[in-house]
């Protein structure tokens, strides 16, 4: 079961701190990633890390922005994004999956997903 929280509206240029908590037993054997879907486009994959939380990855469009980590004691993992822009504005969920990739088919469990909305 993973829940996200953290989600809000915030002026551009602003940070917010989303969070994805996570079962034990789901974030110890699981790689974990972002994906969010802004209104009329498909989902599509924001960062992730691997199981270790030694592999991380980012796409380009928020590549130096936002950061993804993890917190083993906490069982929770986190996507803190600064430099918000308009365009980040979406609906952001949390996923877990066994096989490190940016393909969403590959996550086998999903949060509810928490709204960002960046106003301009």
């Amino acid at each position: 079961q993973l829940v996200e929280s953290g989600g809000g509206l915030v002026q551009a240029g602003g940070s917010l701190r989303l969070s994805c908590a996570a079962s034990e037993r789901t974030f110890s054997r699981y790689n974990m990633a972002w994906f969010r879907q802004a209104p009329g486009k498909e989902r599509e994959f924001v960062a992730l890390v691997d199981w270790s939380g030694t592999s991380i990855d980012y796409a380009d469009s928020v590549k130096g922005r936002f950061t993804i980590s993890k917190d083993n004691a906490k069982t929770t993992v986190y996507l803190e994004m600064n430099s918000l822009e308009s365009e980040d504005t979406a609906v952001y969920y949390c996923a877990a999956g066994s096989v490190r990739s940016r393909s969403q088919v590959q996550y086998n469990y999903w949060g509810q997903g928490t709204q960002v909305t960046v106003s301009s």
